[in-house]
């Protein structure tokens, strides 16, 4: 039998050179993927930087920890500041995208013509390139030059945030940082492996589109097909779940267990013995699936009486040999202590540039049995710019001529 070990260890992507010029987390985050994945991403900034590097939230005010905001989506990257509004900057842009094969953006269209960076600008330079247009609410329509973040054009437009949000709350439910924001740029990852590889086939680059909205849309696929036909999906409520054993249980310490058992009569007896109620076995009102569903709310507050019985420490004990699907509701806390996240490499350590180390999550692939692994943190502002403008060609004077007109910032 074949073995993890028996494959060559590599990243998909060694070899692969990406030029962004992108900001935010959306695309960015793409590009970090890539850079964790093998490939070499020079990120382009003009000479203020990318704005995210500036934005102050609660995670990121703490001194001497590191900013979420720069660290996820920009680890691994080289970058460059480039003036992209003078000509010599453009032309040095022109010079990295020649030698490229991928370019990430998330520019609105009208930017891009401004700056000369659209589709036939670059694959003039470049007919093999594969260009990459991240936005937020498609790139056909009246919203192609309307900026989107995914708060507003995946989890609200996209109808995530009505979904969650119970009738009558007198709030909407609000989605996490870079929630959407996150899952579109693996969406591009995924994307820019498979131009590659219609690029290797056929020898030809192409554009690829990813946009927030349909980002949003694509987790609500079931809610969506079935919308023309019997209107929404109802908004589910716990203590009216049909199967009362997929189901959320409030614990003693105020904790929840989320039970998933959809083969309901298979776990139902073994269940009701975990929790010490075998009189609900043999109760006629939930003998089979029928009768749990028809007394669901009755079962239900059973349940919800067995579970409030004790604390989640004590659950996770009783239910460790349970041979049903349940998992606790965990803290993101208590991830960077759960066993099964580290073994796997899913928290991998990233050295910060002050000889500390700190965590970001790895993105949701592994190769040859390897977990994915950032090589570095995210680079500081045009940490990289005389680096990469040597291996461009230039000299160390060409360099300096630039910087000292402003080319460079």
């Amino acid at each position: 039998m074949t073995s993890d070990e028996d494959f060559a260890v590599s990243t998909p992507f060694d070899g692969v050179r990406v030029v962004e010029i992108a900001a935010w987390t959306f695309v960015p985050g793409a590009g970090a993927i890539l850079a964790d994945l093998g490939a070499d991403v020079i990120k382009v900034e003009p000479p203020t930087g990318d704005p995210q590097r500036n934005l102050q939230n609660a995670l990121n005010r703490k001194e001497g920890a590191p900013n979420p905001f720069l660290e996820v989506p920009n680890r691994g990257k080289r970058s460059i500041t480039l003036d992209l509004t003078t000509e010599d900057g453009h032309d040095l842009l022109l010079k990295l995208v020649e030698k490229a094969d991928v370019l990430l953006t998330s520019y609105l269209p009208a930017q891009r013509t401004k700056l000369r960076v659209d589709v036939d600008d670059l694959l003039a330079v470049n007919p093999k390139l594969v260009y990459v247009r991240g936005t937020g609410w498609g790139s056909k329509g009246d919203k192609v030059n309307v900026g989107g973040f995914d708060a507003a054009a995946a989890w609200s437009a996209g109808g995530t945030m009505h979904k969650l949000t119970p009738p009558g709350a007198d709030r909407p439910t609000m989605q996490p940082a870079a929630y959407y924001d996150l899952q579109g740029s693996s969406a591009i990852a995924g994307a820019v492996g498979m131009a590659l590889f219609r690029r290797e086939r056929t020898g030809k680059g192409g554009v690829v589109d990813v946009s927030l909205l349909n980002t949003g849309m694509w987790p609500l696929s079931p809610d969506l097909t079935a919308a023309p036909y019997i209107g929404e999906i109802p908004r589910q409520d716990r203590t009216d779940a049909p199967n009362p054993i997929v189901n959320a249980y409030r614990t003693k310490d105020d904790r929840w267990i989320n039970l998933v058992c959809l083969q309901a009569q298979r776990f139902w007896g073994e269940l009701c013995a975990l929790v010490d109620r075998v009189d609900l076995i043999v109760d006629e009102r939930f003998a089979d699936d029928m009768g749990r569903y028809t007394n669901r709310h009755d079962c239900i507050a059973e349940l919800d009486k067995a579970f409030a019985e004790k604390t989640l420490d004590e659950w996770r004990h009783i239910l460790a040999e349970f041979s049903g699907v349940w998992a606790a509701a965990a803290t993101v806390a208590e991830l960077h202590d759960d066993k099964q996240v580290l073994d796997n490499g899913f928290l991998p350590e990233v050295p910060a540039e002050d000889g500390s180390n700190f965590r970001v999550v790895a993105p949701p692939y592994h190769f040859d049995g390897q977990p994915t692994t950032p090589r570095r943190p995210a680079p500081r502002l045009g940490q990289h710019t005389d680096e990469i403008l040597l291996e461009a060609g230039l000299d160390p004077e060409q360099i300096s001529d630039h910087r000292e007109r402003g080319v460079l910032g």
